[in-house]
């Protein structure tokens, strides 16, 4: 599994990562109908923080021992033994937000339109997450580790 790792030196804040998100998670994969037309929209599971000086994308980290699964009362929260992704199920979450709390990263995002969360899926079925090749900066890598990566 790959992770996607962070260079804050070199985010300019341009959001261009949560716009792609949008994209990828969309219906259509169409950046104009994306945001015009597609009801309900699609919601970025990245969240660029911008606390000067620095600026930097924050998501799901798909950490070995998560927080948020531990705490997820209903199961929708789990970890994939194949892939080392933690994958959430949204027709099990019951919007109680216990994840969103115990998340040191912030990568848990609330999903107000439907009351539950969503969060990081890396982009399953891509070759790599569109936040990361929609990056004009390179501040977003995605680092496969059974290539050698991190």
């Amino acid at each position: 599994m790959g992770k996607i790792l962070i260079k804050p030196e070199v985010c300019i804040g341009c959001h261009l990562c949560e716009i792609w998100c949008v994209v990828a998670h969309s219906r259509t994969k169409d950046i104009l109908k994306a945001f015009l037309l597609e009801k309900p929209a699609a919601i970025s599971r990245v969240i660029v923080e911008e606390r000067l000086p620095v600026t930097f994308a924050l998501q799901c980290r798909h950490c070995s021992e998560p927080d948020c699964v531990f705490a997820c009362i209903s199961g929708a929260l789990y970890k994939d033994s194949a892939s080392g992704r933690v994958i959430h199920d949204p027709e099990k979450c019951v919007g109680c937000y216990s994840c969103v709390l115990v998340c040191p990263y912030g990568g848990i995002i609330i999903d107000q339109e439907n009351k539950k969360v969503t969060k990081c899926d890396l982009c399953e079925g891509f070759e790599k997450p569109y936040c990361v090749s929609h990056c004009p900066n390179g501040a977003l890598v995605y680092a496969d580790q059974e290539k050698g990566g991190v």
